[in-house]
């Protein structure tokens, strides 16, 4: 099974600047690609092979112009260009959304290295054009890499890689877990475990009141410093934003922290089979009044985790019928109550069972029978 891993990198002042290059020569190399494939499609022509626009690249490096790209790897271009042809190719396949063009303020700043051109030394990894950058651990020696990649995420330069693990299978239960996903909670599973909404907690909720405070004063020395129809970036402005950066970074390790935690400890019960929800959160996101607790929850994070560290076990991973009235049911005697609401938090059936909403959920959801993924 191949795992990623995630190790943060110390550069110099001299390689976090060539770092940012290959940033922006990836970001460019990307948005070429897609403008070129939008373009032949208006024209009425057939898609363009990823080949056929990396030699498209390399004339077009020969040039005056362009030879600027030159200063960089020509394999995190090569790469920019093949996650472009992928996406686009993904969207009409049925698969993704239409891919967007990557924004110099918005977009993750990231680009790829040559696996064939990596090497590592003891807390040393050697990055094309950069150089040798320290690391804050032991990238693992002798195994085989895939994708590498180097992200930059408001704070920290990282390199992630893929690395081919070998697990231990630990003997199962015969349990079978259903997990109701929730707002109230963030998980409730059929054998009693709950798993709390973390976005209730103090430290999020003052986190959350720090970061509403900078960003009105933002918006404020905005509106102070405008010039006509423009806005003009002080550097107090461009301080409070490397702020706001900060905290959306801590609050976005605090949540996925809390989900790793609670997928750890539905894995180590040793089930036999875990079943989830297939939500349909983007339509969810649509209800304007829960969009944010909703987005706040991360429900697809925790269901990808789930799905890894099943397999990672041997654990059976199956996802309900999006359709499936797990909330509706009676866990006991199997009626279906049609005219439940969402307010109705307690489910009462008329064979006598009352119970916590979600608590039936997760009962439902550990007695459905489908197909294993």
């Amino acid at each position: 099974m191949i795992l990623a891993k995630k190790i943060r990198l110390r550069p110099t002042r001299e390689q976090e600047e060539q770092l940012w290059k290959s940033v922006g020569t990836a970001r460019w190399a990307y948005n070429w690609a897609l403008n070129r494939q939008l373009e032949n499609f208006e024209q009425g022509n057939k898609f363009i092979p990823n080949t056929i626009l990396r030699k498209e690249l390399t004339e077009l490096k020969q040039t005056e112009a362009f030879n600027w790209l030159y200063e960089v790897s020509n394999n995190v271009t090569k790469q920019a260009i093949k996650d472009a042809c992928n996406a686009y190719q993904r969207f009409f396949q049925g698969k993704a959304k239409f891919p967007k063009f990557k924004s110099r303020k918005k977009s993750k700043p990231s680009f790829y290295n040559d696996t064939a051109k990596l090497k590592v030394k003891k807390n040393l990894v050697l990055i094309e054009k950069v150089g040798w950058i320290k690391t804050s651990e032991q990238i693992p020696m002798g195994v085989s890499y895939t994708n590498p990649r180097i992200s930059f995420d408001s704070k920290y330069w990282y390199f992630s890689v893929g690395i081919e693990q070998e697990f231990e299978q630990p003997e199962l239960t015969d349990e079978i877990i259903g997990i109701d996903l929730g707002i109230k909670e963030l998980a409730v599973c059929s054998n009693g475990q709950v798993f709390k909404n973390i976005n209730k907690t103090e430290e999020i909720r003052k986190t959350g009141k720090r970061l509403r405070r900078l960003q009105r004063s933002v918006s404020r020395k905005y509106e102070m410093n405008k010039e006509g129809d423009r806005f003009v970036k002080t550097s107090n402005i461009i301080k409070l934003e490397k702020q706001i950066q900060h905290l959306h970074r801590r609050l976005s390790n605090i949540r996925n922290n809390h989900i790793h935690q609670a997928t750890n400890a539905i894995v180590k019960t040793k089930p036999s089979k875990v079943v989830v929800e297939d939500l349909n959160v983007s339509g969810m996101l649509k209800n304007r009044h829960l969009s944010k607790a909703i987005g706040d929850q991360k429900f697809h994070e925790f269901i990808r985790q789930m799905e890894y560290k099943c397999e990672k076990y041997g654990i059976g991973f199956t996802k309900a019928d999006r359709f499936y009235p797990s909330s509706k049911k009676c866990s006991s005697c199997g009626t279906i109550k049609k005219d439940l609401k969402l307010a109705d938090r307690v489910f009462s059936c008329e064979c006598g069972l009352k119970l916590d909403r979600d608590r039936n959920a997760s009962l439902n959801l550990a007695s459905y029978e489908g197909l294993t993924v």
